[in-house]
């Protein structure tokens, strides 16, 4: 784990294995290290970072409202000390917001952008629907077991959970950086963050980054229709949308997504001008 010292905050942050740079974004509530799964799989052929967001894990708050534009530039600032000239950069749900908000104000950098379960419209993130609002209860409140069980069936599909092993609640633990049944604090103000950004009338600009927009058949959380949207605001962009799939598709369904993103990066290194 490296930390960066940045414009009055802390961010720490995963680096390993060796070749062109793929920084990796996460959402609300989780560390990092909940990219366990893809890192594993590109650290052999990649540079792989992933920071903490600001506010959880190891990574200080700062002072004032938290916005997606401090983290995305948060993550300019990692790939400045990195000395990452260009960089291929991924995002699952609040991280593919932060990975929108770096392509467009760095699009230059961007070699590559890959954007996993996540949305056209932040506000769309922090919509109260009656089965999320049901559902986001359940994880606050009963017994710490049953507080566990109502998140799990928050990011996962009915039909995995039926099958997953009894440790599911521990590993995810791991990967998230906190125990299922207790949400961080930080993650109201990452909702707050995530409902006052909105790049929708600036995508377009984004023709020139091979994009790849992965949704979940089954998201209670971005939903596939989301990431349809998202995908016809971005010239060119590939969209795949993967059946029996919930909102936590990269551990789940990890070895689908990890085929998905390492396709992706290949077209993109393939598209690369060649130096002579």
């Amino acid at each position: 784990m490296k930390t960066l010292e940045t414009r009055g905050v802390a961010v720490r942050y995963v680096c390993e294995g060796s070749g062109a740079p793929v920084i990796l974004l996460q959402g609300v509530g989780v560390i990092g290290e909940g990219w366990r799964p893809q890192i594993a799989a590109l650290r052999d052929r990649f540079t792989v970072v992933a920071p903490d967001n600001r506010g959880i894990g190891g990574s200080s708050l700062g002072a004032g409202a938290l916005t997606v534009e401090e983290m995305a530039g948060d993550v300019l600032a990692i790939a400045d000390g990195e000395g990452f000239d260009r960089f291929h950069l991924a995002g699952h749900s609040m991280g593919g917001l932060i990975a929108q908000e770096i392509a467009l104000v760095a699009p230059r950098r961007v070699e590559s952008l890959a954007l996993l379960c996540t949305f056209l419209h932040g506000k769309e993130a922090a919509r109260l629907t009656p089965d999320i609002m049901w559902t986001g209860l359940r994880t606050r409140i009963g017994t710490r077991a049953m507080r566990r069980r109502a998140f799990m069936r928050l990011v996962m599909p009915d039909a995995y959970l039926q099958s997953a092993p009894s440790s599911l609640a521990a590993d995810l633990a791991l990967l998230f950086g906190h125990d299922l049944a207790d949400q961080p604090p930080i993650v109201m103000k990452q909702l707050r963050a995530m409902a006052r950004f909105d790049a929708a009338d600036r995508l377009h600009q984004l023709g020139s980054i091979p994009t790849l927009v992965i949704a979940a058949s089954e998201d209670r959380i971005a939903r596939p229709v989301f990431g349809r949207e998202l995908a016809k605001a971005i010239p060119g962009a590939v969209y795949v949308e993967l059946p029996s799939a919930g909102h936590g598709v990269t551990v789940h369904r990890a070895s689908d997504v990890n085929e998905l993103l390492s396709a992706h990066l290949a077209r993109a290194e393939a598209l690369r001008p060649q130096v002579v």
